[in-house]
């Protein structure tokens, strides 16, 4: 009779609070030491405002990649699920434009290879914007530029493999990163290729590349064997290269020193961050180093005025002194939550996390002043911010596209 009254007693327990108690109960302290921390309720600081969300489609939950828009005045680009490029309004989140830059068309006979080809050769990471052009990458390693106005396809070129960082446009050049370590200078004008830099690839790296920035003479990028190198915009000529990075260990997974996260360039000096745990301010002119500190991260670097933002692969999100890389405080409130690169809002910083929620930190103290959901699932890609609009927007992995405002 006890027994009978125990089963019963546990399984009323187990209806009210749900599965996860249990998994709670059976669950090692090993593992609980590896879950997501858990959220806690927060004193609003500042009041934030979802205006819209579209929804477009599954193909970004089979990409897996960091996804996010390129945003340029009163309007966003950004892939669908289809391998087609959309822009959309940014106020109203209304499509202004969609054009398909799969290979083959929907016409007739060809609809079930242009099927396969979008699963095979579909569009991939983010598209890039600058200079009239919206240009998009594919895991084909096709580079299809359109007219940022209309969508009507400019031109078509063709890198050596799959393209999953944005590309950058930039005066009269394309630059397209593919995953096999090269880059391309692409004309601007018809896409024909002007340089080519072949850095090759470790053993070992992490799936994922930083978006190229320049300063309008050179180009910036990270490398997978934790160097960053300036190449000159015009030729592709190598200005600099220093190495923030070493690879140390035995194994190839010890030795990885990928710089991944997106760099960050002030008025003359640049910040790169490793996922290897090092981060390094550099003079952007000749490449000599300001400052290193043995912390680094996979999702790059938020810059303020005074301090730079990030959080390291524990989750655990720093401020450190732009001057002297000195920390100025950290916490651990969002431990093991995958957080995604940070964006400045407002004067705050946001993170995505491996639940679908966005963070808005104080870059004073760390409290978290916002919070909102924008999807059950990751957001991996950086939210991106319009300066235009003041608008932030975020892509979760299930391909849902939300736009919030600061009151």
């Amino acid at each position: 009779m006890r027994i009978r009254t125990l089963v019963l007693a546990l399984a009323l327990t187990v209806s009210a609070s749900g599965c996860s108690t249990i998994k709670g109960w059976l669950a090692s302290d090993a593992e609980k030491a590896l879950e997501p921390a858990e959220l806690t309720e927060i004193a609003p600081g500042v009041t934030v405002s979802h205006v819209w969300s579209i929804k477009l489609g599954d193909e970004q939950k089979r990409m897996g990649l960091r996804q996010q828009v390129a945003v340029e005045g009163d309007r966003v680009y950004v892939y669908d699920g289809d391998g087609e490029v959309m822009a959309v309004d940014a106020n109203t989140g209304k499509v202004q434009w969609k054009t398909m830059v799969a290979p083959y068309g929907k016409d007739g006979s060809a609809w079930r290879i242009w099927r396969k080809r979008v699963a095979d050769g579909g569009v991939s990471g983010g598209p890039g914007v600058g200079n009239g052009l919206v240009v998009a990458g594919g895991r084909n390693g096709e580079v299809v530029a359109l007219d940022a106005a209309t969508g009507t396809e400019r031109w078509r070129a063709k890198v050596t493999s799959e393209v999953i960082a944005p590309p950058l446009v930039a005066g009269d050049r394309v630059v397209v990163r593919s995953n096999d370590g090269r880059t391309f200078g692409l004309d601007a004008a018809d896409g024909t290729r002007r340089w080519v830099y072949d850095r090759g690839l470790p053993t070992l790296s992490t799936r994922g590349n930083g978006t190229p920035i320049s300063d309008g003479q050179r180009v910036f990028l990270g490398y997978e064997d934790g160097h960053v190198v300036a190449l000159q915009l015009g030729d592709g000529a190598v200005a600099w290269m220093q190495r923030v990075a070493a690879p140390e260990g035995r194994s190839d997974l010890d030795r990885m020193a990928d710089i991944d996260g997106d760099l960050a360039l002030g008025y003359s000096e640049l910040y790169a961050t490793s996922v290897g745990g090092q981060t390094m301010a550099i003079l952007s002119a000749n490449g000599q180093p300001l400052w290193s500190r043995d912390t680094g991260t996979y999702g790059g670097l938020a810059l303020l005025a005074d301090r730079l933002l990030m959080a390291d692969p524990t989750g655990t999100v720093w401020a450190l002194d732009r001057s002297s890389g000195n920390a100025l405080w950290k916490h651990e409130l969002l431990a093991r939550r995958w957080l995604s690169g940070p964006a400045v809002h407002g004067g705050y910083v946001v993170f995505g996390d491996l639940e679908g929620y966005l963070h808005w930190i104080s870059p004073d103290d760390g409290r978290i002043v916002a919070r909102q959901r924008v999807d059950k699932a990751p957001i991996r890609g950086t939210p991106q911010v319009s300066t235009t609009t003041g608008l932030l927007f975020a892509i979760s992995g299930e391909g849902k596209l939300s736009a919030y405002r600061l009151q």
